[in-house]
Order: C-alpha cells, then structure tokens, then sequence
C-alpha cells in the first residue's frame, strides 16, 4: 500500500500539466470498465457526462473520470480520454464502434499563470499517456497545478492547493481517493482540529480564519476569487451497483466537510465520482465511511505536498512563517 488510490487493483492515475500557464488535469483509468456513480454538491459545478451515471439511465460502466483546471474551458480535456480509449477499444459497444464513457468536472484556476491557455484534448491525451498503476506524484501536479484555497479576501491573501491522494485497505477491501483541493473555504486537518492552510492576514504570518470573516459580516460582496471548486474521485475493489456506487460518492462528501470549512458554497462546484471495480463483496455503509476519512485526508495531503508558485505560498512556507512568529 502506497498511500495513494492506485492502490486500487486495475486503477491507474495520469496527469499532465502546463506548468506556466498554470493549470493541468488528471484522469483516473479504468479501460474495462468501472460502476460509477457521481455526487454534485457545489453551487457552481462544471461537470460533463454526469448524467450518464444516474442509476435510471443505460449506461453501467465508465472507462475514466477526468479532473481539469480551466473552468468549462478545461472539459475539453475529455475528448483527448476518449480518443485515447477509443484508440484502446476501450468503451460502451454501439455496434459500429464503441463510445468511451469520460464523466469530468473541472475547477476554476483562471486568475492563475495564462487565463488563455487551458486543458485541452491534447493535454488529456497526454494525461492517459502518462497513466501509472504506481502513481504517488501530490501537489502542484494534474489538476491540482493551479489550485488554491482560502479565497474569500481574495488573491493576494489565499494559500497555494495541489492534487492529493490516500488509501485504505480493509481485509481484501481497497478504498483510495484523490482531489484536487481548489476551494473557497479553509483547510482542517481533522486529526488536530487546526486550520492548516487558508486565508492568510497581510504579512502572511497568521491565519484569519474564513468562518470568522464569514461571521462578522452579514454578505460577502468583495469576493475578487470567486471561482473556486474541490473536485475528487473515490475508487474501490468493492462489486456494486451504479445506486450503491452513487451512496458512496455521496458519504465522500462528508470528507469534504470535515477538511474545508466553509464547503459547498455558491462559489464552489463539488464534485465526488466513485468508481467500482467489482471484485470485492461488501456494503456501502463501509466502504463510504472509509471514503470518507480517505478523501479528507487525501485533501491535507494536497495541500501539504503544494509548493509555493505564481506569487502564492504553499505550506511549508507559511508554517515556517507562523512558527517563526
């Protein structure tokens, strides 16, 4: 075990990134095939194919998830995993050929390095390229090259995100999570109950605390970040149904809330898909309480692992700041 979702048997992790343009994505693979099921729990999500993995609707399996920066831009990105797994012969049978089934959400990472340049089919197509089974990467990498988090006073008072993962093995059972952590709200590490990063006073050398801006004013009408959004994938070896798969992606939700305060906010698009190899018996009352404490543990571990870039600091650079002080 590696700490990470491709613990996962079967599921293998790429990302591809423009580094000075500031912005990636990351596509979780599965080319035979996984039950998926998706949860939207933000104010202003950017999402594709989601509807496909509604328990009511045809299609049982999808081949990826894709996670990209860009805003809605970035959903172009899919159509580089499609061609990729077409390629494979990876995908739903029609008969004349097969059709990959790609769900993707996308974050708002804009205002970081080149609002012009953005995940496209190609950085997809390279992010398949890329794809490990041994993937441990975590940080300013994929999806997660440029998040941030801690934006209600707007940029020059926010802390660098990043792409994070973790896992959990249970008997034969595997859960693993991965997110790009981009949000509006701050970081709680839930083992200490301690923001770990957020938004940040004038000198950067002390935390504010979102809950008590929030607090102490009735509207919030100077937001000059209001695009932010945490977008993640639960994956496991458990054999369900596209309803349970679903359940699932909707406990990963309360890793969320446990992590990021505020969360699911007008200014954030959450999004959680889960993904079911089918090997496994087991129940989804486990399997998403475990989600759950993977997914906010993956989230510190982004945010941890980001280094400082594009004029914003990371971690380690303001937790030397706050122990110097």
């Amino acid at each position: 075990m590696d700490n990470s979702i491709t613990d996962v048997p079967g599921i293998m992790v790429g990302n591809a990134e423009n580094i000075s343009a500031g912005t990636g994505c990351t596509v979780i693979l599965y080319p035979e095939g996984a039950v998926a099921g998706v949860d939207v729990r933000g104010g202003a999500p950017g999402t594709r194919d989601v509807a496909s993995l509604n328990p009511v609707n045809l299609v049982a399996k999808a081949h990826a998830v894709y996670l990209g920066g860009g805003s809605a831009y970035g959903l172009d990105g899919v159509s580089g995993v499609m061609q990729y797994l077409e390629e494979k012969g990876c995908g739903f049978d029609v008969g004349v050929g097969v059709v990959p089934i790609v769900p993707g959400a996308v974050l708002f990472d804009l205002p970081v390095g080149r609002p012009d340049v953005r995940p496209d089919r190609e950085m997809g197509y390279t992010a398949c390229h890329n794809a490990t089974d041994n993937f441990s990467s975590m940080g300013n990498i994929g999806a997660g090259t440029g998040a941030s988090v801690g934006k209600i006073s707007g940029s020059r008072h926010c802390m660098k995100g990043g792409l994070g993962t973790a896992s959990r093995q249970v008997g034969d059972l595997v859960v693993g999570a991965i997110v790009a952590v981009n949000c509006y709200g701050d970081i709680i590490d839930p083992t200490t109950g301690e923001i770990v990063a957020g938004v940040l006073n004038a000198d950067k050398t002390a935390f504010l605390d979102t809950m008590n801006i929030i607090s102490g004013s009735s509207r919030n009408s100077d937001n000059a970040f209001s695009g932010n959004t945490t977008i993640g994938c639960i994956a496991t070896n458990a054999d369900f149904t596209k309803a349970e798969a679903t359940k699932v992606a909707m406990m990963a939700h309360d890793g969320f809330a446990r992590a990021i305060n505020p969360i699911h906010t007008m200014f954030d698009g959450d999004t959680i898909f889960c993904m079911a190899t089918g090997n496994v018996k087991s129940d989804p009352t486990t399997v998403g309480a475990i989600a759950a404490e993977i997914m906010a543990e993956a989230i510190v571990n982004g945010v941890k692992n980001a280094e400082s870039a594009y004029g914003i600091p990371g971690y380690k650079e303001i937790t030397g700041r706050i122990k110097e002080k």
